[in-house]
This record gives structure tokens, sequence and C-alpha cells, in this order.
């Protein structure tokens, strides 16, 4: 019963999985219908983030209306002091609850919006490992990785944008202009036409500059792609002298994100500029036409003190809500272009009726595949291979035969231009990812490690094996020898892809992270190249320990690796073109043979990959 819990609960935990995809996958290049999603989370802590916020400014006006009754007060007070005690106490609780307000909102939204940014990153990130290998292929982890970010950290300036410098001058100048209605309506009505047609005039303004904003977002993120790009590959740099060379690439990819920077900022300044000339003028005016209607005598001095702080208030405000506006279209457009790359549909969604692969018998079938990398030409054409479950099958053949594309195909990194792979019967295109990736375990020749501990690293696909389980393991990959000698053992760190170890030591622990999986599946792709004779031996009988009871396919380049495996297979051009046993195909003519007269004449090793 618990088994079928488990399979339950993980079959609603993928369903759940695909819709959340497939719904995230619709705000691609919609920056502000994405913020709602994230905001909507989390309605009541927003909404008194924003009810704070409109009463902090509520007061502060109430504030400019009570230091107005005060003024009015002040020629009677000495007869009646009773009056100016009451609008001094209503003026200093006004200021009281001002400050209180913000108080309020500034503790709600330290909680808040630093837990939309998280939701935000998490989904970014989780939407983005369900991209295939091709997609990160075509791009540069420094400038996914960097949009990740952008993202995440432009929902959270927007958010602080709008709370804190649009939101309350907005509010402020429409207090304003409510209270100048107390003091003339006609006053009012065309300050509410004046402020429509510039708000009007500047968000037409803005959303022409949008093309400079975007253009600076992406020349940004292509200059954190290549930093990282540089920086993870500084051994090659210094190999080839060339580190002058990448300075100067990259002062010109910075020259270039400046050049598109300086145009849009110069964009938004133009914006500022118009808006501060505007302002100046209504304020100007506002204040002129209530010193003519306190000569008329239809206002009272209050009223002028008060019309000429509201107009600097309305001066100000509709400033700071036309900078804050500038801006917000800057970072939503960078929010736009970094949620369109990341959000991109998938290009190989898992299927909604996707099954677990039950593996059995793990044999394996290629019915008549083709495959071709985009824009290349076709790699296999009409591939039919059976293996059965138990045999080892080598995989040998020239650079571009197709071995490297047998095992990607295999692992579903691609899906076939036409025919069908098979695991114990079942099409891999219709099984759940999970389990296809569980019922395979890959020895690759470029060993990726993360820069985390060895004991991380190598019960990374068996998360809950115990140190134990993972010792043994390091065992039988004999690589328990030169773990021990280092000063952490199995907690020291392997570094950025590993570059703390050696090429055979990287090796060893891929082999090690393999028998620990323990899948009913074994890749081989050069697993032995980058380890010395001496090395080799030992680790040939890691492998064949490994390989006991599993289906294996290896692809080796060292012909004297396959030599206990049940079958030799050669492509060419994307067709198998010999098949047999090793000592089979040492007598037939082609090109396993001629490769191996080669090696035996002692020529430079025949590199087959």
């Amino acid at each position: 019963m618990d088994l079928v819990g488990h399979s339950d609960r993980s079959r609603a935990s993928r369903v759940r999985g695909r819709r959340h995809s497939r719904v995230l996958s619709r705000y691609a290049g919609r920056p502000v219908r994405l913020i709602w999603r994230y905001v909507a989370r989390r309605k009541v802590a927003h909404a008194v983030v924003l009810a704070s916020v409109a009463a902090a400014v509520g007061f502060a006006l109430a504030s400019q209306y009570g230091i107005r009754n005060l003024i009015d007060a002040l020629p009677h007070g000495r007869t009646h002091p009773r009056t100016v005690v009451y609008a001094f106490a209503v003026l200093v609780a006004l200021i009281f609850a001002d400050n209180l307000m913000w108080r309020v909102a500034g503790w709600v939204s330290s909680r808040a919006f630093v837990r939309v940014t998280g939701d935000i990153r998490e989904d970014m990130f989780g939407y983005l490992m369900g991209h295939a290998p091709g997609f990160f292929a075509d791009k540069p982890p420094g400038v996914l990785s960097s949009r990740v970010s952008a993202t995440a950290n432009a929902v959270y300036v927007i958010e602080n944008t709008v709370a804190w410098t649009a939101l309350p001058p907005t509010l402020t100048v429409i207090g304003a202009i409510v209270v100048v209605a107390t003091v003339s309506l006609p006053m009012s009505l065309a300050l509410v036409a004046v402020s429509a047609l510039l708000t009007a005039c500047l968000f037409w303004l803005a959303r022409k500059g949008t093309s400079r904003h975007e253009a600076f977002a992406s020349q940004a993120a292509s200059v954190d792609g290549e930093l990282v790009d540089v920086i993870g590959n500084m051994g090659l740099v210094r190999a080839f002298s060339a580190v002058h060379a990448e300075v100067r690439r990259f002062d010109g990819h910075l020259e270039a994100e400046a050049l598109t920077r300086r145009r849009s900022l110069l964009y938004l300044e133009k914006l500022r500029i118009l808006h501060a000339l505007v302002t100046a003028l209504l304020s100007a005016a506002l204040l002129g036409w209530t010193l003519w209607l306190w000569t008329q005598g239809r206002a009272s001095t209050g009223d002028v003190v008060l019309v000429g702080s509201l107009g600097f208030a309305i001066l100000h405000g509709s400033r700071d809500v036309a900078v804050a506006f500038v801006d917000l279209t800057q970072h939503v457009a960078r929010l736009a272009e970094a949620s369109q790359t990341l959000l991109m549909p998938y290009s190989m969604p898992e299927p909604p009726k996707a099954i677990p692969l039950v593996v059995r018998e793990a044999t394996i079938d290629f019915e008549n595949v083709s495959f071709a990398y985009p824009g290349r030409r076709r790699v296999l054409s009409d591939l039919t291979l059976h293996i059965e479950a138990g045999e080892r099958v080598g995989l040998v053949g020239p650079s571009g035969a197709g071995k490297s594309t047998v095992l990607a195909l295999l692992q579903h990194f691609y899906e076939p231009a036409s025919g069908c792979v098979r695991i114990a019967g079942q099409d891999i295109s219709y099984v759940t990812l999970d389990s296809l990736q569980r019922a395979i375990s890959v020895v690759p020749q470029d060993v990726a490690l993360f820069h985390r501990s060895l004991l991380e690293n190598i019960r990374y696909g068996c998360p809950d094996a115990t140190e134990a389980d993972v010792r043994r393991a390091c065992e039988d990959a004999s690589c328990m020898d030169f773990i021990a000698a280092l000063p952490d053992g199995l907690n020291a760190i392997a570094g950025d892809r590993g570059t703390k170890l050696s090429g055979g030591q990287r090796q060893r622990i891929a082999i090690a992270r393999a028998i620990l999986k323990n899948s009913p599946v074994l890749l081989l792709d050069e697993a032995t190249s980058a380890l010395d004779t001496s090395s080799e031996i030992v680790i040939q009988a890691a492998l064949e320990r490994l390989m006991k009871n599993r289906t294996v396919i290896a692809i080796a380049h060292r012909l004297s690796t396959l030599q206990s495996f049940d079958r030799i297979i050669v492509l060419n051009r994307g067709r198998v073109v010999q098949e047999g046993t090793p000592a089979q195909l040492a007598t037939v003519p082609g090109i396993y043979r001629d490769t191996l007269a080669r090696r035996n004449r002692r020529a430079p090793p025949h590199t087959l990959n």
C-alpha cells in the first residue's frame, strides 16, 4: 500500500509540474501579468502594504489641512486658546499616524516582497531545468543564470519602486487635487485635466522608448554570459596566451553595453526634463490663481498657505511619479526580455499521459531511427538495432559516425526525426523523464562534477545512500586510495567542474557514482580515456564488476577495453556497417580490423571518436 501511495503521489506531482510549466510559459514576454501572478499569491500582505501607504499619504495630506486650520486659528488664539490647542493636538496626531502607517507598510513589505522574489527565482529555475539539452547548448550558462537573477531582481525593484516611489506621490497628487477642490472647484478640475494630459503624454513617450530599454537589458545579459564563459575557461585562456585578447574582447562588450545604457538613460532624462518644465509652470499658475482669489476675499490666508504647500506637493509628487514611471519602464523591459528567454515553450515537453518506465528485462531497441541536429546534415539514417538484456555492446566508428548520438537519443536528450527508441519494450518518448533517468547510469568522457564535496558528488544519483555505501562504491571504483590521502577525505571539495582533481581521478569518481546509482542500463562514453595504463587495468576490473547483470553500451577508441564484450557494432555515416564479436570482426575486412591492425603495428593511436 505504501508503494501504491508513493506512486500516486509521484504521478500527482508530475501532473502538477506539467500544469505549472504550461501555465508559466504563457507569461513569456508578459511582465505585468507575470508580476501579478506572484503578487496574487500574497494578496493579504500586499493589500496591507497598499492600505498602509494610502493611509500614510492621507494622514500627510490631512496634516497640510491641519496646518491651515492652525494658521487660521492663530489670529483669535489669545482670546480662544482652546481652539489653538485643539488644532495643535489634531496636527500632532496626524503626524504621528502618518509615521506609524509608513512603518507598518515597511514591516509587512520586508517579508512579502522578499518572498515574492524567492517564489519567482524558484519557479524560473525549476522551469529552466525542464528545457531539453539542446536549449542549453544554444545559450551560454552565464546568460541563463543572469536572467534567472535578473527576473527576480527586476520584480523586487518594481515592487519597491511602486510601493515607495510611485504609489505615494501618485496618491499625494490625487489627494492634493481633492483638497484644492475645497478652496476652488474650477482650480481642481483644471489640475485634473492637466495631470491627465501630462500622464498620457508621458505614457506614450515611455512606450516609444521600450526598444532602447530592451536593447540595454539584452546587452547587459550578454556581458554577464561573456564573463562566465571566460572565467570558466581560464585554463584555456592562459594556455593560449589570450589574456590580453580576452580583455580587449570584453572591453568591446562593455562599450556596447555602455552605449545601449546611455541611449536608455538619455531617453529617460528627456522625459524628466519635459515633466519638470510642465510641473514648474503648473505650480506657478496654481499659486498665482490662489493669490488672485485671496485679493478678491474668496480665499483665507490659510488657504493661500494650503494651496501653496499643495502646489509644491503636486510639483514634487508628479516629478517623483514621472521619475518612478520611466524607471519602471526600464525594469519592466528587462523583466520582459529575461522572461521571454527563460519561459520559452519546451521543445520536448513530457507527454500529459507519460507513464513510469518499468524495467524487468533491460532490452534496448532502435527501430528505423533517423536524426539530424538542427541546421546540420543527418547523423543517423534508419538505424535499427536490438540489444538483449544483460548484453555488453561496444560502439566503434569514425568521428561523426553517430556513436554519441545513439547515447544521447537513448537518454531522450533529443527526439528522433523518425522511428522510435525502446527500453524494455516501452517507447521512451512516452515515459516519464525521471523514471528513464533512474534506469540509466552514465560514465562520460568529460566528467562533470559540482563545486561540492566528493561525498555529495558520488551520491548525486542516490541521495539516500549512507556513507558506508559510498565508501564501498569508492572501493569498487578504486578511488578510495586518493580520497583517503586528501586532508578532508570524502568531505574534500571537488572544485569548479572538478578542477581540484586530475582527469583520472574525476573518471574514477564518475565510476563510483555509477556503481552507487545501480541502474539496469549502463552507458560508458570513453570511460577509461583519461587513465594511464596501470590505472586502466585497475578500472577495467571495477568496470567488470559494475557491468555484471547490466545492459551495457560503451563507446571506446581503445579497442582493448572492448575485448570482453559480447558484441561490437561498427557505425559509419549513421548506419550499422559491421557487427559481431571482437574475435569475428578481427578477421573480417573493415574499419574494426584496420584499426586493430594499426594498433598491432604500433602506429600512432587512431581515434575513432
